[in-house]
């Protein structure tokens, strides 16, 4: 994942245990994206992106997988 749009996604959520609880983890999930190299499944990225009502998007956290939308395409 992408560690700038991860933040965000904390930030957004008021927290990493906040964060956490939208999407079905433990605060201990969140703090291993934030502090690992390792790429996470693409359902996080979702998880992710409905927890914060599109504001962080998939293809911010996972741009290997997802695109951009149309109306973000270069």
């Amino acid at each position: 994942m992408h560690h700038e749009a991860l933040k965000r996604a904390v930030e957004i959520a008021g927290g990493q245990s906040a964060l956490a609880r939208l999407v079905g983890k433990r605060q201990g999930h969140v703090w291993d994206w934030l502090n690992s190299t390792q790429k996470r499944a693409p359902e996080i990225a979702i998880a992710i992106e409905r927890a914060t009502e599109g504001k962080v998007r998939r293809d911010e956290l996972r741009p290997d997988i997802f695109d951009p939308p149309a109306d973000q395409a270069a």
